[in-house]
């Protein structure tokens, strides 16, 4: 039955936005490090986005380089003579050095063209979010323009004292102005939320393990844990329903059903949810500061029949919260991608840090190829959210790849720095032992995260 409730076109879509990025990031990451090979005169012997074990899906040979394309989309790689990677190819370091080959180079040399591929991941992350502040430009929710606060959807706020309507000062004690920004800073919180009710400033305290619970409900519940509290308005009615012919109109703002307070989302839904298709409902409409009873009888999937504001763009023109587009020219553009990635970076280590400490419960959000396909869309193909998410994943796979773990840019970068330092070259026999011992390491993190979105593993019974 869970199989048949699954909409295959959504995931299909993400699928197919999943790759595509993926794709992309993995292409230029590999092309760092072959530039960087061929400035130094290195031969590289393969070019391949995704693995070919086996077998490859195209292969096509130029002077001295292999390009293709594998079939197990996991990544990508190049492979460098003299070089011990992921292709173990033991054989060609049985034979003296060869001054074409990675081993026969300077350290200074073999550091850049490891370096090669986290620095165009970084560059690309700079480019892509200058391009996005350029075309589609810097979109704000000033938190402090929020008419009616924030709505709290999942219950674990309420257990932490918030209530609907509060309005959010600072996380902390650092300030938040933007309504995005405010998500973020809470999935990073250490201690304390300044809160605002009813004109009265308050302090909440928060659990250490606040991310992780609040993890665990995402992946029972999915959905916004925050959202502007906005009010019930009609934007739309047909004229063909039965709410229109009742004497619902555009404009109107639901205050009651059945004399239970709805005037808000949060208090409508919960009523709404007792209801089902065919039930007679009597709404209190606010029109024109005029109040009106009308009475309606719900359709499919126990609804009234008429379509909220659904944009930020509707919501700013009725004076519910403030929204803000700001354009980038070019020459702007590039410091604020840079600032933007910059940001974006800080945010992940935050949340990295909190990852290794197993008392935030962090770990249990931890997720792979499932996880990373959720965050596009999945109504249709929005180039915007598009770059964005690829940006940040930009950002995400530069950082993961300068962590010191063997068969890692980071673990390569570490014994060359080690190098550099003592004048004493790691032997290859060494090399080759840490190199197994990374990809045993990086399989199992691999396993453990794609376990986690489709079993739960990090979230304990």
């Amino acid at each position: 039955m869970t199989l048949l409730a699954i909409d295959w076109s959504s995931v299909g879509l993400k699928a197919a936005q999943l790759l595509l990025s993926l794709s992309i990031l993995v292409l230029l990451h590999e092309f760092g490090h072959y530039i960087t090979a061929k400035w130094f005169k290195c031969r590289v012997e393969k070019f391949y986005l995704f693995f070919d074990p086996w077998f490859s899906i195209f292969k096509k040979k130029i002077g001295d380089t292999e390009y293709g394309i594998g079939w197990l989309p996991l990544g990508g790689y190049v492979k460098i003579a003299g070089m011990v990677d992921e292709s173990m190819d033991k054989e060609q370091l049985k034979l003296p050095p060869q001054p074409w080959e990675f081993r026969s180079k300077p350290a200074w040399q073999r550091l850049i063209i490891m370096i090669g591929g986290v620095t165009v991941n970084i560059l690309l992350a700079f480019i892509i979010y200058a391009g996005i502040l350029m075309v589609w430009g810097e979109k704000k929710v000033p938190s402090s323009s929020l008419k009616y606060g924030f709505a709290f959807n999942d219950p674990i706020f309420k257990e932490l004292g918030f209530k609907n309507g509060d309005k959010l000062l600072a996380v902390d004690n650092k300030p938040v102005d933007e309504f995005t920004e405010t998500i973020k800073k809470l999935l990073i919180v250490d201690s304390t939320v300044t809160i605002i009710r009813e004109g009265q400033q308050m302090t909440l305290q928060m659990p250490v393990d606040l991310i992780g619970k609040l993890v665990e409900k995402r992946k029972q519940a999915p959905g916004p844990m925050i959202s502007p509290r906005v009010p019930v308005i009609v934007a739309d009615v047909q004229d063909t329903s039965d709410a229109y012919a009742a004497g619902l109109r555009k404009g109107d703002v639901i205050m009651q059903i059945d004399s239970v307070n709805t005037q808000f989302y949060d208090e409508f839904e919960a009523v709404m949810a007792k209801h089902k298709k065919g039930d007679e409902i009597n709404l209190s409409i606010n029109r024109n500061n005029e109040p009106i009873n009308i009475k309606t009888r719900l359709v499919e999937g126990g609804k009234i029949g008429f379509y909220p504001p659904r944009t930020p763009q509707e919501f700013d023109s009725l004076g519910i919260y403030k929204y803000t587009v700001k354009k980038y020219g070019f020459f702007e553009a590039i410091p604020a991608g840079v600032r933007r990635a910059g940001s974006e970076l800080k945010f992940y280590i935050d949340q990295f840090k909190k990852i290794l400490s197993p008392s935030t419960g962090a770990y249990k959000g931890v997720g792979g190829f499932k996880a990373m396909g959720s965050v596009f869309s999945g109504t249709g193909w929005d180039w915007e959210h598009f770059w964005t998410i690829t940006a940040f994943f930009s950002i995400v796979l530069a950082f993961m790849n300068l962590l010191p773990i063997p068969a890692l840019d980071g673990g390569h970068v570490l014994f060359t720095l080690i190098e550099m330092i003592t004048g004493r070259k790691p032997s290859e026999k060494f090399l080759e032992y840490a190199q197994i011992a990374g990809m045993v390491l990086l399989l199992a993190l691999m396993l453990y995260a794609n376990g986690n979105d489709w079993f739960g593993w990090g979230r304990g019974r």
